[in-house]
C-alpha cells in the first residue's frame, strides 16, 4: 500500500546524516572534508540560497590574502575550490532554510527542524554559522510586508522565476550589479537598477558591464534615486521612485532590494548553549559546546585568544572532526593519516 501524499512528503523531507553542519560558509565546507577523511557523512543547512556564506553572498570578488598556498584568492574562487575539494564525500545541502529547533533525544540523536519544516536527524551537530543568521536589510517602507513573497524578494533563489517579467533591483554592491547583468541576458523582459548614488561600490568590471548594458538599452539605470512607495492588489504592480525631489511611477512585477545582510544570532540564542555576548563559548580542546555532541567552529564561537579568521576556522574544523568521530563511531578505531600519504582522496 502506497503512503498518502502527506506521508510521502514527510518521508522525503526527513534527512539522516552523521554530522549536520549549520552554516555552509568556508569553515562549514572544510569541515565536510575533514569529516570525510574519517568516513563521516555530512549534510549542511544554510539560510542563504547557495553555499559559501558571506564569501558568496556579500563579497565574492573580494581578494583574500591569508589562505595558505594562495598569495591572493577571490572569496568566490575560494568557495569554488572548497566545493571541488569536498565532491568525493558527496555532502547533502538544505539551502534557503533557517534552523529553528534542535532537540536531543534519549538515544543521543539530534532532531533538527528548519523554518520550512524540513527535518534532519544526526549524531553530531556542528554550528558553523559565521556571525549568526544573516537576514536581509529591508527598506523602510510602510506597507513592505504586504508584498513580501508577492513581488518583493530579498534573495534570488531561482532566476527563472523572473522569466519575461519586469524586474527592478535596488542596491549598489556586487549582488545588485551581478544580478542585473544576469537577468538582463534573455531572462527578464525588463530590468531596472535603482541606486541612491551615481557611483557603485561593486567590482569595477561589473560597473562597466552595467553601464554598457544601459547604453544598449538592456538595463534601465536609475541613479541618485530610491524607491519610496509600493502599490498593487494581490501582487506588486507599481513602484514610486524619488529622484531629484521628483516622484515618478515605475511598473514592476518584482522588486528585489539588495541592501546586504544583517547578522543576527537568531534562534541559536534559544538552544541552551553557553553564550558570551553574540558568540558560543567552546572548549579549545575540540571546540565542543556545553551540550555534548554539539560543536561550534568559525566566527560563531569564542574562547580566550580567538581570532576571527577563515584560517582559524579551518584549524577548528580539523580538531572538531577528530572529536566528533567518537560520537559517530563510538566503537570504531580511528586511524589518522596524512593526506600526503593517502595517494588519493576516496569518497563513500
Amino acid at each position: 500500500m502506497l503512503p498518502k501524499s502527506s506521508q510521502l512528503k514527510q518521508l522525503i523531507r526527513m534527512i539522516k546524516t552523521d554530522i549536520l553542519i549549520i552554516g555552509a560558509g568556508p569553515c562549514g565546507l572544510f569541515a565536510v572534508f575533514e569529516a570525510g577523511l574519517l568516513k563521516m557523512r555530512c549534510h549542511l543547512i544554510d539560510y542563504l540560497p547557495q553555499a559559501g556564506g558571506q564569501c558568496s553572498e556579500i563579497y565574492p570578488k573580494k581578494p583574500i590574502y591569508d589562505i595558505p598556498g594562495f598569495p591572493k584568492i577571490l572569496a568566490g574562487e575560494l568557495v569554488e575550490n572548497l566545493m571541488e575539494q569536498i565532491k568525493p564525500f558527496k555532502p547533502g545541502f538544505t539551502l534557503g532554510e533557517r534552523v529553528e529547533k534542535i532537540k536531543k533525544s534519549q538515544d543521543g540523536l539530534f532532531h533538527v527542524t528548519t523554518s520550512l519544516g524540513t527535518k534532519h536527524i544526526s549524531k553530531v551537530v556542528v554550528i558553523a554559522a559565521g556571525l549568526g543568521c544573516f537576514e536581509p536589510r529591508k527598506p523602510n517602507i510602510l506597507n513592505l510586508s504586504m508584498f513580501e513573497n508577492k513581488g518583493i524578494d530579498y534573495i534570488i533563489k531561482d532566476p527563472m522565476v523572473y522569466k519575461n517579467k519586469k524586474v527592478v533591483i535596488s542596491g549598489g554592491g556586487d549582488s545588485a550589479l551581478d544580478w542585473s547583468i544576469f537577468l538582463s541576458n534573455n531572462i527578464a523582459s525588463e530590468v531596472s537598477l535603482v541606486h541612491r548614488r551615481e557611483s557603485f561600490r561593486g567590482h569595477p568590471d561589473s560597473v562597466e558591464k552595467v553601464n554598457q548594458l544601459s547604453k544598449e538599452g538592456k538595463i534601465n539605470l536609475i541613479t541618485k534615486a530610491e524607491v519610496v512607495d509600493i502599490q498593487g492588489n494581490d501582487n506588486l504592480q507599481l513602484l514610486k521612485i524619488k529622484s531629484d525631489n521628483q516622484i515618478f511611477d515605475l511598473s514592476a512585477d518584482f522588486w528585489i532590494p539588495l541592501f546586504g545582510l544583517s547578522p543576527k544570532l537568531g534562534p541559536i540564542a534559544n538552544w541552551g548553549l553557553n553564550l558570551d555576548k553574540n558568540a558560543i563559548s567552546v572548549n579549545t580542546l575540540d571546540y565542543s559546546t556545553n551540550i555534548e555532541g554539539i560543536y561550534a567552529i568559525g566566527d560563531i564561537n569564542t574562547y580566550p585568544g580567538k581570532l576571527k579568521l577563515i584560517l582559524s576556522g579551518f584549524h577548528e574544523a580539523a580538531l572538531m572532526s577528530q572529536s566528533a568521530f567518537k560520537h559517530v563511531f563510538p566503537d570504531g578505531k580511528k586511524s589518522f593519516k596524512y593526506t600526503t600519504v593517502l595517494g588519493q582522496i576516496e569518497g563513500f
